[in-house]
């Protein structure tokens, strides 16, 4: 009776231990596959395209005489974005209100620049199945609009590519993805004087994104 109740009692710790045992290897199974699987997303080359808008907190660069406070402005406009291996590019087109005071010789003036900005883009990116996060960096345009340059001559010399005369700056930032949903947080240091003021620009952007395919 001691003898059966013993073989009983292994024979149970046997079939517990494989139990155990084939669930371990079910749940390698399942994360070989995940990782497989988020890997072949990554290696399909992709395409998006969408609208964002935000906020914008600007600021100049300033000399021993000149100070300057952070204003608020915004942006709205379109991006698009083309990746494989984890790697993309993402050109943007938005129109954006830029807000800055500066400070001289006890006087305060209030300067505001609406300009159509494009950021080329170039960064990677971590996740699958529409959920992960970016990082990336490039150079962006500002086509300002003035006496000198309308709204309609800045949309014309976008369309021709004709960045020559514009205002530059270099971009960095991050976002994450949420299926269809996205935030941004970058900073854009300016690269150069804004005509008449003699002054760089440099400002973080804030912004939503919905991608519409």
């Amino acid at each position: 009776m001691r003898l059966h109740t013993y073989i009983s009692v292994k024979i149970n710790q046997l079939n517990s231990y494989k139990s155990l045992i084939m669930k371990k290897i079910l749940l390698s199974v399942l994360l070989l596959a995940s990782i497989n699987l988020a890997t072949q997303a990554q290696a399909i080359p992709s395409f998006a395209f969408g609208l964002k808008g935000g906020l914008n907190l600007s600021k100049f660069s300033t000399n021993n005489t000149l100070s300057s406070d952070n204003q608020a402005g915004y942006l709205a406009g379109v991006w698009a974005r083309v990746g494989a291996l984890g790697f993309n590019f993402q050109p943007e087109l938005y129109y954006s209100s830029k807000i800055a005071t500066v400070t001289s010789g006890g006087e305060t003036n209030t300067v505001k620049l609406n300009s159509i900005d494009v950021p080329l883009l170039f960064g990677m990116k971590v996740g699958t199945l529409g959920i992960g996060g970016r990082f990336y960096t490039g150079p962006v345009a500002s086509f300002i609009i003035n006496k000198d340059q309308s709204f309609g001559n800045a949309v014309g010399n976008v369309a021709k590519l004709n960045f020559k005369d514009q205002n530059h700056a270099w971009q960095f930032g991050a976002g994450a993805d949420f299926t269809k949903f996205s935030v941004d947080l970058r900073y854009e240091l300016g690269l150069t004087n804004l005509n008449g003021y003699d002054q760089k620009l440099n400002l973080f952007t804030l912004t939503a994104a919905y991608t519409i395919f």
